[in-house]
């Protein structure tokens, strides 16, 4: 075999390794379960939700400020509404004021951009996120909850949808936060972090 018979070989033996690697995502949740808070939500009188961050070591990223932008979105919508009747029924409430503060960081994340899918497919790999919760009470800063919750993107239906699945990926994880704040309001009962046990 001459020179550009091996040449083309190994490129043909690299593009498959390349492509694999470059598909691969290090980003996993620690758990498929989150416990349940201390007590439940609905013993507090007043609630505060402050903007959800990045963690410093993805500030830097436009991509990533976009995809704390819809997280933000998705989460003062759906949890607006309930936020606001629970701080009306703590009003109501006899004793001293108790209030909880939900504060929510973006922790790890691989964000691919629409344009991003359109030109590179699924070469640019899989989308995923991981977002940790500290909810504490106000007064006293005692931890109630530090849930965390995951979703991800999938390479390949990334591709096919141009981005679309990466972007629900952003919805998904913000309502988880939200799935189990609602859950635990009535009762301490933990909920999913949105990992799936394989």
């Amino acid at each position: 075999m001459n020179f550009m018979g091996r040449k083309i070989l190994l490129i043909g033996a690299l593009v498959p390794v390349l492509f694999l690697v470059a598909c691969a995502t290090h980003i996993k949740s620690s758990s498929v379960k989150n416990p349940p808070p201390s007590e439940a939500f609905a013993n507090f009188t007043a609630f505060e939700m402050k903007p959800a961050a990045l963690a410093p070591a993805f500030e830097n990223n436009e991509a990533n400020q976009r995809a704390l932008a819809k997280i933000q979105e998705n989460l003062s919508a759906g949890m607006t509404p309930s936020l606001n009747k629970w701080n009306q029924v703590g009003a109501t409430k006899a004793g001293a004021e108790r209030t909880l503060v939900i504060e929510s960081v973006v922790t790890d994340i691989k964000f691919i951009a629409g344009a991003v899918r359109f030109f590179v497919g699924p070469i640019a790999g899989s989308s995923a996120i991981v977002m940790r919760a500290t909810i504490t009470e106000k007064e006293n800063g005692k931890v109630v909850a530090a849930p965390e919750f995951y979703a991800v993107g999938g390479t390949w239906k990334g591709s096919f949808t141009m981005g679309v699945t990466d972007n629900l990926m952003l919805t998904r994880v913000a309502g988880e936060l939200r799935d189990y704040l609602i859950a635990n309001y009535a009762s301490a009962i933990g909920g999913p972090t949105g990992a799936r046990r394989r």
